[in-house]
């Protein structure tokens, strides 16, 4: 996995410059919900021609207040683009979008010869791998780049880019994600940007829930949350989900702790990504324990109430769990845990 390279090479005299979103033609913006909205009022902002849409109705009036201009449906926006970006909730949605109904009419028959599909939903490999051979036999390009940041990454233009593409086709896409993005990662082939964000959130998941974990357990034995963070935030347990999306009110004024868990990035959106990896590891037979059980305790997050909530609002199931644990539960645990050392040096000595 490689940082993607900069476009090179002077433009010949009189012609556009690579990055001159004149040259760029029109970009099909396709699903303007929490984080397409903004990121294709960046892409507006920057100059280039946007024409989005969305099926929720909702979603097209944000749009046009955000000063985006709005096609009649997805197929009147895919006509005549250049690239056409979906931002859509599930694999099916987007194969659905790409195929059409039975009479065929798709997108990918909506659009001309050769279009780039830059897909930036997150679904799975197999889904991702499946829509670039679509798009490929029907004579366009394909690319994957799902993002990490968040809404606050979308609106601030700071996303990170996890690109699946030939490289080809990168110098057409660098300058477009690089308005939406701060890091453009090649990451390899189509399919490769899906396996690169499921990756990552798996860590996230993981993170947070034993970095929510960690500071039950500081409350318990008296430590302040400023205190705990100076010492977690400087070492060897320092990660993204304590120094900036901190679980706690307070160490991290801006992490959505300090605006009773208004997402940011929902649990819903966690449980979901971690129900990718988890298909993941079931499909590759990689002997995971970690993965899994994130994977479970968000779904039982996003159940109720922390469907909508951030995904660090975990930490108030965690506190509302151990509410009830008895004192001298540690006690207990020690002298379990001694009973079992003392059972393992009889079976030794036998």
């Amino acid at each position: 996995m490689t940082d993607t390279p900069t476009p090179s090479g002077d433009p010949a005299p009189g012609d556009p410059a690579p990055t001159d979103p004149s040259s760029a033609g029109r970009i099909a913006f396709l699903g303007l919900g929490h984080m397409g909205l903004p990121m294709a009022a960046n892409l507006v902002a920057a100059g280039y021609d946007v024409a989005g849409f969305d099926v929720v109705p909702a979603a097209i009036d944000a749009a046009r207040t955000a000063g985006i201009p709005v096609a009649d449906s997805a197929l009147d926006a895919a006509a005549g683009a250049r690239i056409v970006l979906t931002m859509f909730p599930s694999g099916a949605h987007l194969l659905q979008a790409y195929r059409g109904g039975a009479d065929g009419s798709g997108l990918l028959a909506a659009a001309e010869s050769d279009t780039l599909f830059l897909d930036c939903s997150t679904i799975t490999v197999e889904e991702s791998r499946e829509a670039a051979d679509a798009a490929l036999a029907a004579g366009h390009r394909s690319a994957d780049a799902p993002v990490s940041g968040g809404v606050v990454g979308a609106e601030a233009g700071t996303l990170t880019f996890m690109v699946g593409a030939d490289e080809a086709d990168l110098p057409q896409l660098v300058p477009l994600l690089e308005v939406m993005g701060r890091k453009i990662v090649h990451c390899g082939g189509h399919g490769a940007g899906q396996a690169a964000k499921i990756c990552n959130n798996m860590i996230l998941g993981a993170s947070m829930i034993v970095s929510a974990e960690a500071f039950v357990l500081g409350e318990k034995l008296g430590l302040s949350h400023q205190a705990l963070f100076d010492v977690v935030s400087t070492a060897s347990g320092q990660c993204w989900s304590v120094t900036t999306n901190c679980p706690v009110p307070g160490p991290v004024p801006t992490s959505p702790a300090n605006r009773d868990y208004r997402p940011g990035f929902a649990g819903a959106l966690m449980a979901k990504d971690l129900g990718l990896a988890l298909a993941a590891l079931q499909s590759t037979g990689v002997a995971a324990e970690i993965g899994p059980a994130a994977a479970a305790i968000y779904q039982r997050y996003a159940a109720g109430e922390g469907a909508t909530r951030d995904f660090s609002g975990i930490i108030t199931d965690i506190r509302d769990a151990s509410a009830g644990a008895p004192a001298d539960a540690g006690t207990a645990a020690g002298d379990s845990a001694g009973d079992d050392a003392a059972a393992g040096d009889a079976t030794v000595g036998g």
